[in-house]
């Protein structure tokens, strides 16, 4: 981040994404991410897609996180936001282990579910295939 010229993150909501598909929600994020930029881009690489609706010329590349140092850094600036918002989540919700399995479907995180239910932040089309 004490590198980057600029970072801009986008976020998709659970809601938002069983409305739309995983896919569509991502790509709006990555919209909404480009928005925030302080400095509009010549070229986008993109981590083997292509974002519907940018006018910014793209390149799609194929494991792109482990080819490209910029897409490197954008995915790990994403895993630790996302990381940092399960740990808040953790704060209010503490009985589904958010903290330690980041929303992930490991057998502590099924088992929450089966026990308390969906919360809030869950996505139904996710959870349907444990509850």
């Amino acid at each position: 981040m004490e590198e980057a010229i600029s970072v801009g993150v986008g976020y998709a909501s659970p809601a938002r994404i069983d409305e739309i598909n995983i896919l569509q929600a991502t790509y709006e994020a990555m919209r909404e991410a480009i928005s925030k930029l302080a400095v509009k881009p010549q070229i986008l690489l993109n981590d083997a897609v292509t974002i519907p609706k940018i006018e910014i010329p793209q390149v799609p590349i194929i494991k792109g996180d482990a080819k490209s140092i910029s897409i490197g850094a954008a995915s790990i600036i994403a895993k630790v936001t996302r990381d940092r918002l399960m740990a808040e989540y953790d704060e209010l919700m503490p009985e589904y282990g958010f903290a330690s399995n980041k929303g992930y479907g490991s057998a502590e995180h099924i088992a929450a579910i089966k026990k308390y239910g969906a919360s809030p932040i869950h996505r139904m089309t996710f959870i349907k295939n444990f509850i």
